[in-house]
């Protein structure tokens, strides 16, 4: 009962600030409207399967000059396509080279009057990161279009031997129009959640310090756990009607819909809210005023945004960065919202996405009831 009144209390409070709904309402349009093309980027660590069907002197000629580009990592050698796909939908490969067997005799004999098929390279990219998946294919295609070249120039046929003799096609997973928003929408959703739930709670709580309203609170038997959660609930259902103005401008604006569950979406987002919420509630418990308070949200939203693969790379930040971005609530949820809005993955699926989530969850809250002081 006591929850209750202090969750209608907190509705009443947030709702009699006249710019805080119009925030609610208005940032996620604008946000998804304004933002999706907002960066660009260098692309590195490009994870490479390799489909030998060949296992020639030629082909491996190949796989060594890939192997030899800074950009691209050699991540492992499959016995067939769909050993191969299984590391791209485990996101521990970025691209698949396919050689088909008999491509050295083919090359030789394309030039012959009876040859009846050109050497083929089956080049698929996991493009739910559309620009890394795009770039990572024109990486792998012009070395090998250049290794054909040299090929050539060593037999003294180049001016007989083109690059078109080996026929690349490029398959692209997921993503196949590779749309570069269908990879920043989803993430943009999490940076809206990131703001809205938790710079409104650090500031909610900082505003009752400066009202004095907080001393009142803290005379009374209200527990600190039932205190902290009547900070926390409201903040969910507010999520939950945010993203799902996301859902609705998504749909609307792009076209965009999940490939998975919306249940599935809403059930991260619940778990990510509660992170978000109890850090902002942390803050507030460290701070007196509005502008400390605020700094502090500006510099960690600074930092969990740049560090989380919303507009870079994860995989292609530092070892030192990656660390750092690893503590980050924000770039569990990207991933899962990224997984499930592309690749229809469901929670099974996102097994580590949902530890790491649930492990941020009780650290933050826990130490955020645990430092909140109450006299009595």
């Amino acid at each position: 009962m006591v929850l209750s009144y202090l969750i209608e209390k907190e509705f009443k409070q947030t709702f009699r600030n006249k710019f805080i709904p119009k925030l609610i309402i208005i940032f996620p349009f604008v946000a998804l409207i304004i933002l999706p093309n907002a960066a660009n980027m260098e692309i590195k660590n490009v994870n490479l399967a390799v489909v030998d069907n060949d296992h020639s002197t030629f082909s491996s000629s190949i796989v060594q000059k890939l192997n030899a580009n800074k950009s691209i990592t050699l991540m492992a050698n499959c016995n067939n396509y769909t050993e191969a796909f299984n590391l791209i939908e485990d996101d521990k490969a970025d691209i698949i080279l396919v050689i088909n067997k008999d491509i050295e005799k083919n090359n030789v004999n394309v030039n012959e009057q009876n040859a009846t098929q050109s050497p083929q390279i089956l080049v698929a990219t996991n493009s739910v990161n559309a620009l890394k998946g795009t770039i990572g294919a024109m990486y792998v295609m012009q070395i090998v279009a250049d290794f054909a070249q040299d090929k050539a120039a060593l037999a003294g046929e180049i001016s007989a031997v083109s690059t078109s003799q080996l026929e690349i096609r490029p398959f692209y997973a997921f993503n196949e129009r590779l749309e570069y928003k269908y990879f920043m929408v989803p993430a943009l959703m999490v940076m809206i959640l990131t703001v809205i739930c938790g710079f409104l709670p650090a500031l909610n709580i900082v505003g009752e310090k400066e009202n004095g309203n907080i001393e009142q609170m803290n005379v009374t038997p209200v527990k600190k756990f039932t205190f902290i959660l009547s900070k926390l609930i409201p903040y969910w259902i507010i999520g939950t009607f945010v993203i799902s103005i996301g859902f609705f401008v998504a749909w609307l604006i792009y076209g965009i819909v999940p490939v998975g569950s919306f249940m599935t979406i809403y059930f991260f987002t619940w778990l990510f809210i509660f992170a978000v919420s109890g850090m902002g509630l942390l803050i507030s418990n460290y701070f007196e005023t509005y502008q400390q308070a605020m700094f502090v949200m500006f510099f960690l939203l600074m930092i969990l945004i740049l560090m989380s693969g919303l507009f870079t790379s994860f995989n292609s930040m530092p070892e030192w960065a990656q660390a750092i971005g690893k503590l980050s609530p924000l770039k569990y949820f990207i991933e899962a919202m990224r997984a499930i809005y592309l690749k229809g993955s469901v929670i099974s699926d996102l097994n580590s996405q949902l530890r790491s989530l649930i492990t941020i969850d009780l650290v933050l809250n826990i130490w955020a009831i645990i430092s909140y002081k109450k006299k009595k």
